[in-house]
């Protein structure tokens, strides 16, 4: 895992995007085609607001999303999908596709599946993700499932993930907070030629750490990205102020 720290946010985004980037168009110049994974949450404003402005043909862009509430509909405040079409979709000329996460119908087992064979098609190019506070990759909380080669899951959300999506300001109150997601497993998300992990504030300076400094362990579920051959985090000089070596 490299390890990148740059002095403010939108320092941190314009370089993180600009990776991103960069792994499109390689893969749009070797292939005429590229796939992308994107991640939501307060960590990725700076990056998706850089990334919209690189000079990608997006027409030619595939895109999936990393999670969605189970039961939630797109017009809430807090949905995934609702923030990648303000954020992203409805800023650039394309993508080719967006399979949605459609986590508000009735049957997310079968969404799952949907989503599976979606994937499945479509190798992907550039992952962009995030790191959460209990250490979670996509809503993979700990302790994680290394071992699934299901590429969606149906997850249980902990309860330090969702006191972090109230203290973010996403919910009014925890109980609003969704107790289940449709979440991209780990293995899934492994498999990205390319991970582009975009992380801020002192908030995550402990699962920063612990995701690059200490065992890799389904209990740290980030940490797994220390076994990526391809992988750079991005931090700010608050998130990485706990780590004690850079580069690795």
């Amino acid at each position: 895992m490299n390890i990148q720290v740059e002095s403010d946010k939108v320092a941190m985004g314009r370089a993180a995007s600009a990776m991103a980037a960069d792994g499109l168009k390689r893969a749009l110049a070797e292939r005429g085609e590229a796939n992308l994974i994107l991640a939501t949450g307060a960590s990725q404003f700076e990056m998706l607001d850089q990334l919209v402005q690189h000079d990608v043909d997006w027409q030619k862009v595939t895109c999936f999303h990393l999670d969605e509430y189970v039961g939630l509909p797109e017009t809430h405040p807090a949905s995934f999908r609702g923030y990648l079409k303000k954020r992203f979709a409805e800023r650039v000329n394309g993508p080719k596709e967006f399979h949605w996460i459609n986590a508000d119908g009735a049957d997310p087992d079968e969404e799952c599946r949907r989503l599976d064979r979606m994937i499945q098609q479509h190798p992907i190019d550039v992952a962009c993700v995030g790191i959460g506070e209990n250490g979670h990759l996509a809503f993979n909380d700990p302790p994680a499932d290394f071992d699934t080669e299901k590429p969606y899951l149906v997850v249980e959300l902990d309860e330090a993930c969702r006191r972090q999506q109230l203290g973010e300001g996403w919910f009014p109150t925890f109980d609003d907070v969704p107790k289940k997601a449709i979440s991209m497993s780990v293995g899934q998300i492994m498999k990205s030629k390319c991970i582009v992990c975009t992380v801020p504030d002192e908030r995550k300076a402990e699962a920063v750490k612990n995701s690059v400094e200490g065992p890799v362990t389904p209990n740290v579920p980030a940490s797994i990205l220390q076994r990526h051959e391809n992988t750079t985090l991005f931090c700010d000089t608050a998130a990485a102020s706990r780590i004690t070596t850079v580069g690795k």
